[in-house]
């Protein structure tokens, strides 16, 4: 059976424990690899422990306690004099599940949601609360919006307070989600925006002549850049 969450990582040992779960015993790589020079070294500084939830083996929760070192860059021009070792393969960093676990807690909580999802989690042998699905499912969304390409913008008048002060809001309608709030409705701030936004496709403003004439301007400006 193999009992390894990733690739560079040894086992020591397996043992059942009295609640009815695996405690899985590993070891990391014997050298790291700085992240800033890129350079191999065996220098280890000191160890450090993580504790990882696995894949269920039978239908009994499986617990990976990880032993990883801290490592001292061999490279004495390197500005970087210490690192620890980072297994992106496996988990993130301080992740207290493995990313296989991580995958299934993301595709249960968007098809089935919070409660029901733990529900089914605990049958398969993954103890993952409610709150747990639904917070990694925020974290989820807030990550892929910052990666997203904005495509199609909605501009209109955001107020501040009424009658009093006013600005632009833009809003990405493929995404359903506010992007940006400008300080001021003025045609200047928003053809600024749209200008160092050029991944911009389609802007749909609101009927208004001041922010119909800045996305003219906006278009114009990316159709010469291109």
């Amino acid at each position: 059976m193999e009992w390894s969450p990733g690739p560079g990582i040894k086992v020591l040992g397996v043992a059942l424990t009295d609640d009815d779960g695996w405690i899985v015993s590993a070891a990391g790589p014997e050298s790291g690899i700085c992240p800033d020079c890129g350079r191999r070294t065996r220098n280890r500084h000191r160890w450090f422990n993580r504790s990882l939830q696995d894949l269920p083996v039978q239908g009994k929760a499986v617990t990976v306690k990880l032993r990883l070192s801290r490592w001292r860059c061999a490279h004495q021009n390197c500005e970087r004099q210490t690192f620890s070792e980072r297994l992106p393969t496996i988990a993130s960093p301080y992740a207290r599940r493995t990313r296989r676990v991580s995958e299934i807690v993301r595709l249960l909580g968007h098809s089935a949601g919070g409660r029901p999802g733990e529900r089914l989690m605990r049958r398969l042998g993954m103890l993952v609360s409610d709150d747990t699905i639904l917070r990694q499912l925020k974290r989820d969304a807030a990550l892929a919006h910052c990666d997203a390409r904005i495509r199609v913008v909605g501009i209109d008048v955001w107020s501040w307070r009424r009658s009093w002060r006013y600005g632009t809001i833009i809003v990405d309608l493929e995404r359903r989600s506010v992007v940006d709030i400008l300080g001021d409705r003025s045609v200047a701030s928003a053809a600024r925006w749209l200008e160092q936004h050029p991944s911009v496709e389609d802007r749909q403003p609101r009927p208004m002549r001041a922010v119909r004439t800045s996305c003219s301007r906006g278009c114009a400006a990316s159709a010469s850049n291109r």
